[in-house]
């Protein structure tokens, strides 16, 4: 009978425990979701040219990217989240340093993008994310499209990254044939290139290995090559910089995935994206590393709609990449991170130039304080802390180096360009600011400035002052080419 009693009396302590236990976790007092005594890693996957409408969870209506659905399920799906630039060079060059390419020395009156003949690149100047987090001892990888420079002084290993794997530009670069054979095929959806037409080299390390690049193992080498130094550094913080080749044209899909998608190569290239996130992702779960990972899923840019069926799409968006129009700058973004980020959807704005700020307070590290940066820390949103995001104005700068629009809040004013254009001709200039209501015309389709003077006016003079304020910037590293002598 003691013994009964006692046995009772100890089931009923350890069921008052559980009952307690369960209470804690509800109200959030315990939580094992994340490991608080380690460094979080960070992952950001930059894809090339894919547009706003390529994504399931962005309103695709047969694409299929199960796995980017489950992490914008699980995570944050960020629906106004810019990028600095139109075309892949400034973009990139904003997103690693979270400066306006004006600032950084990154666009040019007579370049929109570096070139295999271009003499310059990133400066040394400026400080990069990898380069943030070296304070911290992060290991550090870059891997795919780099397009900052491919001279060595200019490569990632001069930019804060112990390594570099990749195509150092556009992978259509050092084409042997017609350009026009371009425009004629994308008629086709199923037409797929020869990518030995395409003299791109693979540098690893500081050193060719592989040109012309086979690029219809691409993106499944990148893959390997990303698993692999997650692997490699799972016992220390790191920080991944997975840059996709594609979907940028040329289109080209391993050929085990050849004809999986009913919309041609662009879809399996966009559906072998997504299997690459899903092997990122289940690579971070069996090394049991989710919990203790941040991941961002972005582009670069909107979709290149003059190659037509092997462009992509911007969804509802007017126009596409090259432009200042929302189809060119507004991208599909993901923040994943079991336990770090809390899953809802953000109507906020956000950019890429918030990377570096948001990683910065999210590691502890410290960003720059000698310059301008034009970044916000998005990290009280992504923890669940805050509805309104810190981000209530966003600049469009065109390829030009000119600033063609601005938003503030709901309202986007344009002050240049009326059309879209390829972002190589010339622009059609504005008699009279155009407004556009972004929250009830998110195609940009209505202009409203005649009805809200005082909106034009305020978002005229925000534009100046900005223009005011870009009072330090680098010389033009952009248009140099280098000497034929």
């Amino acid at each position: 009978m003691h013994y009964y009693c006692t046995f009772k009396r100890k089931q009923n302590q350890i069921m008052k425990f559980k009952l307690l236990f369960t209470s804690l976790l509800l109200i959030g007092l315990v939580n094992f979701d994340a490991p608080k005594d380690k460094p979080l890693n960070f992952i950001i996957i930059f894809t090339d040219d894919m547009g706003y409408g390529d994504l399931s969870s962005f309103g695709h209506p047969t694409i299929k990217t199960p796995n980017l659905d489950k992490m914008a399920m699980q995570g944050q799906k960020w629906t106004n989240f810019y990028v600095a630039s139109p075309v892949c060079t400034p973009s990139r060059a904003a997103l690693l340093t979270g400066r306006y390419p004006i600032r950084n020395g990154m666009t040019s009156a007579k370049r929109g993008v570096l070139f295999p003949n271009s003499a310059k690149g990133l400066p040394q100047s400026e400080v990069t994310i990898a380069e943030v987090l070296k304070q911290k001892s992060y290991a550090t990888a870059a891997i795919g499209k780099w397009h900052l420079g491919h001279l060595p002084e200019f490569l990632p290993e001069n930019h804060g990254f112990d390594s570099y794997y990749g195509i150092p530009y556009s992978n259509d670069m050092n084409y042997s044939g017609e350009w026009s054979e371009q425009f004629t095929n994308a008629e086709d959806p199923y037409f797929r290139a020869d990518y030995k037409k395409f003299n791109v080299p693979i540098i690893e390390n500081g050193k060719i290995i592989e040109q012309p690049a086979d690029q219809n193992t691409i993106t499944y080498r990148y893959t390997q090559k990303a698993v692999d130094f997650i692997k490699t550094n799972k016992e220390t913080p790191f920080f991944l910089y997975l840059a996709h080749s594609l979907p940028h044209i040329p289109l080209f899909a391993h050929p085990d995935r050849v004809g999986q998608s009913t919309q041609g190569i662009y879809g399996d290239v966009i559906e072998e994206i997504d299997w690459s996130v899903g092997r990122i992702l289940s690579t971070l779960k069996e090394l049991e590393l989710d919990k203790n990972t941040v991941v961002v899923f972005t582009s670069d840019n909107g979709p290149w709609l003059a190659f037509k069926t092997h462009g992509g799409s911007a969804g509802p968006l007017r126009a596409g990449k090259g432009t200042t129009f929302e189809g060119g700058q507004r991208v599909p973004t993901i923040f994943w991170g079991p336990g770090n980020v809390k899953p809802q959807i953000v109507h906020e704005m956000g950019s890429t130039l918030d990377l570096i700020n948001t990683i910065g307070s999210l590691s502890g590290t410290q960003t720059p304080k000698d310059r301008k940066m034009d970044g916000v820390d998005l990290s009280p949103v992504l923890k669940g802390n805050n509805t309104t995001g810190p981000r209530s104005s966003f600049y469009y700068w065109s390829t030009k180096a000119e600033l063609y629009a601005v938003r503030s809040g709901k309202w986007k004013l344009h002050l240049q360009q009326s059309e879209p254009v390829l972002y190589w001709n010339p622009t059609e200039p504005l008699e009279q600011p155009i407004l556009y209501n972004l929250d009830a015309d998110v195609s940009e389709k209505y202009d409203v400035a005649d009805k809200h003077s005082d909106i034009v006016a305020k978002l005229k003079k925000m534009a100046r002052e900005h223009e005011m304020d870009i009072t330090d910037p680098l010389e033009d590293n952009l248009a140099p080419i280098i000497s034929k002598n």
